[in-house]
């Protein structure tokens, strides 16, 4: 059941500079018994929307059993990803509104395996 996971607060945020262009994110995981873990990692030619999913998806692999997660991020591209557009696009084969692939499929793709397991 799902209150029974543990509840988890994550903190992300990523970015390039210029962008595209050499590229960061970083994790901050909060577990309920107070317990911090901070993960972190480089890309040398990249995007700010790409370090963003990436920040996403290392938190959530480090995650070392199924939980509840709050996810904070200051990222607008990848709260509407997660809360409005990634079920459409899980259902249209992944593709837009527009018919267009969507951009950063394969970082999306693995964000939404990460939060199906």
């Amino acid at each position: 059941m799902a209150d029974d996971k543990p509840q988890v607060t994550i903190y992300t945020d990523g970015g390039a500079k210029p962008n595209p262009g050499p590229g960061g994110w970083g994790v901050v995981l909060i577990v309920p018994n107070g317990y911090t873990k901070e993960h972190s990692g480089s890309a040398p030619d990249t995007t700010n929307n790409q370090m963003e999913l990436t920040a996403a998806i290392e938190a959530l692999r480090a995650l070392k059993e199924p939980s509840a997660v709050t996810l904070h991020t200051d990222s607008e591209y990848l709260k509407n990803g997660i809360t409005r557009w990634l079920r459409g696009w899980v259902r249209d084969g992944w593709l837009t509104s527009k018919d267009e692939p969507v951009k950063n499929q394969e970082l999306w793709q693995a964000l939404h395996a990460e939060t199906q397991r």
